[in-house]
């Protein structure tokens, strides 16, 4: 099943890597600055928290400037979520744990509807019903596919079917393991991710744990990587996460070696200005950059990247297109490797 959101598809081929905004979004001069940075390092769904009505209200502001469809998230009432609709919301989210008055639900849902915009059933494992939690003994994995079968019954019992489902946790095994049984169980799209996962180390270690084994079996339409850090960083590890399983390319492929007591250059360094250089740019075309530190595997590398240098004690060789093109000093490399760079520009 593929559901649209905005012009973003979710459940084709394509997996759109996603953020959440983490500011309240009525500062709108700092949200729609995130926004624009977030599109041009290529963020493809963007979630901001509703939690009052000031929030609700500012999302008109942001739709009008927001070229990223926007998801709004709500929780515990439903009239946040009726206004974000009406506002022009892309999508909302709710999570069946705190929205549990079935009146409400079904006001949600008429509205949805009506605006024709699909919702997210976020169940999460550290706000699951009550009521569940006690029939199934605590049993996680249970609790969190019974949720999510209670509230789907419900929506399709008033004729609704565009949902996007996720089943997050912040323990690696059980996220993995609830998202296969989820797979098995539900024919729509799954949102996938390590929740609470940690700062920009903890959190990219665990996401990619759990997503890499996922995404490998064919099982997630759509990811967030949750991070303790900044937006950007979100979305760059989602997108390297996807990239280093081939199922996105790369614009910049930078590989370098990890550098050993043979490496007599500043390989970080190197590797560090040719990031913040390429991140300025808009690139045209896929480009793979080598940066090795010795004689060992460097050479080699380097002849299969579209351009790279092997380093060596004094002086150090420039590839492009396979074939060596000069011998530098070490001084020059970065200077080098930046020229040669502007001719693929």
């Amino acid at each position: 099943m593929e559901i649209n959101v905005g012009n973003v598809i979710i459940g084709s081929k394509f997996i759109p890597v996603q953020t959440m905004i983490k500011n309240h979004i009525s500062n709108l001069d700092k949200t729609i600055n995130k926004l624009n940075k977030l599109s041009n390092i290529g963020c493809d769904i963007v979630r901001v928290a509703i939690p009052d009505k000031k929030s609700a209200i500012s999302l008109k502001n942001i739709l009008k400037y927001s070229t990223i469809p926007i998801v709004a998230d709500i929780h515990f009432d439903y009239k946040l979520a009726i206004m974000s609709i009406q506002a022009g919301v892309h999508k909302i989210r709710i999570n069946p744990g705190n929205i549990i008055n079935k009146k409400y639900i079904k006001n949600i849902i008429d509205c949805l509807k009506e605006y024709n915009i699909p919702v997210r059933i976020g169940i999460n494992s550290g706000s699951l019903p009550v009521h569940l939690i006690k029939k199934y003994n605590n049993y996680i994995l249970k609790v969190m596919i019974e949720s999510a079968k209670e509230e789907i019954k419900f929506f399709e019992k008033y004729g609704y079917g565009k949902i996007v489902l996720s089943f997050k946790s912040s323990n690696v095994k059980d996220m993995i393991n609830v998202n296969k049984f989820a797979k098995n169980e539900f024919d729509f799209p799954l949102h996938i991710g390590v929740t609470e996962a940690g700062d920009i180390i903890d959190g990219t270690i665990k996401n990619t744990a759990g997503l890499s084994i996922l995404l490998n079996q064919g099982i997630g339409d759509t990811i967030r990587v949750s991070l303790t850090s900044s937006e950007e960083n979100e979305v760059k590890v989602g997108k390297k996460i996807l990239e280093s399983l081939g199922l996105r390319e790369s614009n910049i492929d930078i590989i370098s070696c990890p550098t050993c007591g043979r490496t007599e250059v500043d390989i970080e360094k190197i590797v560090n200005k040719l990031k913040q250089v390429i991140s300025k740019i808009r690139l045209k075309k896929n480009i793979k950059i080598a940066v090795m530190g010795c004689v060992v595997n460097g050479p080699g590398e380097a002849k299969n990247s579209d351009f790279g240098v092997a380093c060596g004690k004094n002086k150090s060789i420039i590839f492009k297109n396979g074939k060596k093109i000069k011998v530098i000093k070490n001084d020059l490399i970065l200077d080098e490797l930046l020229l040669v760079l502007n001719e693929y520009l």
